[in-house]
């Protein structure tokens, strides 16, 4: 009786250990009354609150990168930007897929830009372990209908794709108030605002020099959100974007990443934010939506734009 009750006891240990972490129990939904409050809170006007962007949506075993799937099941584990990239169809429908071809992340073969939407809805994607799913490569028109209420989006756009295509699409489902654009590059960041001068946009900023470029070809402060790369900026940079209001993203996918699993006590996701990011761009959906919401209790911070449920 008792080695049954042991191996019950095992058997009951494993089955928990499969299940989701705690925190994946209820969807972490933003929601934005208007634009202007949306800019607001990247202005630095509201108390701040650190945000995790999901890197490709935040994929894991089961959920491919770049399906609406994989967005929701991301806000199970925490309230999320969703970083997304659009790509061309040969029918110039703008499609969501990082890769230029199709084999790594779905049953398709070669260029993207080679089969029509039509054609691409006869593929399904496959997540990172190249397990096949029924899921779909969704349109931006989708995925930014999906997102409405739900969560915040930057929005990655592949070489040849047309800013005012995306633009319109913004336009058309009405989400001004969650998108951003992405930019590497002045001269993108000027043109972009020149199109959608009332539009976020994600710009590189790694010294004071490239928001002194960025101003002194059009774009304002206000609407800018500074991606200050994959490593960690000095403290000098953090204050003098903050004293300009802008809001920061550190990408993390990579080398901090890995540094943040491999030495776990340290906190380094909470370390991170701490030093001075607002947004940490990770592969790490779990580990750091976990230490980011120990650090928001133990700071106490709060959220009106939280849903909950």
């Amino acid at each position: 009786m008792k080695f049954f009750n042991l191996c019950l006891a095992m058997m009951v240990a494993v089955v928990a250990s499969c299940q989701p972490p705690k925190t994946a129990t209820k969807h972490h939904y933003i929601s934005f009354k208007s634009a202007q409050e949306f800019q607001s809170f990247l202005n630095r006007k509201i108390d701040k609150y650190p945000l995790i962007s999901a890197h490709r949506g935040g994929p894991m075993a089961g959920y491919p990168e770049n399906a609406i799937e994989t967005f929701e099941n991301a806000t199970l584990y925490n309230p999320v930007i969703i970083e997304f990239d659009v790509a061309l169809s040969k029918d110039s429908a703008l499609v969501i897929m990082h890769d230029d071809n199709l084999d790594r992340t779905s049953t398709g073969k070669g260029p993207i830009n080679n089969y029509t939407y039509e054609e691409l809805q006869k593929l399904t994607l496959k997540d990172n372990g190249g397990k096949v799913t029924t899921f779909k490569i969704p349109t931006l028109e989708q995925v930014l209908t999906w997102g409405k209420n739900k969560v915040l989006f930057t929005i990655d756009i592949k070489k040849g794709v047309p800013y005012e295509k995306i633009i319109a699409t913004v336009r058309k489902t009405k989400s001004e108030n969650n998108s951003i654009i992405i930019t590497y590059n002045a001269n993108q960041a000027a043109k972009v605002h020149q199109l959608a001068p009332d539009l976020m946009i994600s710009a590189t900023v790694k010294n004071a020099e490239d928001l002194k470029r960025l101003n002194d070809m059009g774009v304002p402060n206000d609407k800018i959100i500074a991606f200050v790369g994959v490593s960690e900026p000095d403290k000098e940079l953090y204050q003098l974007l903050n004293e300009k209001g802008i809001s920061t993203i550190l990408g993390t996918m990579g080398n901090l990443d890995r540094s943040a699993k491999a030495n776990l006590p340290q906190n380094i996701f909470q370390r991170l934010v701490a030093n001075g990011a607002d947004v940490l761009s990770t592969d790490e959906l779990a580990l750091a939506g976990k230490q980011l919401d120990d650090y928001r209790a133990r700071h106490q911070l709060k959220f009106k734009n939280l849903i909950v449920k």
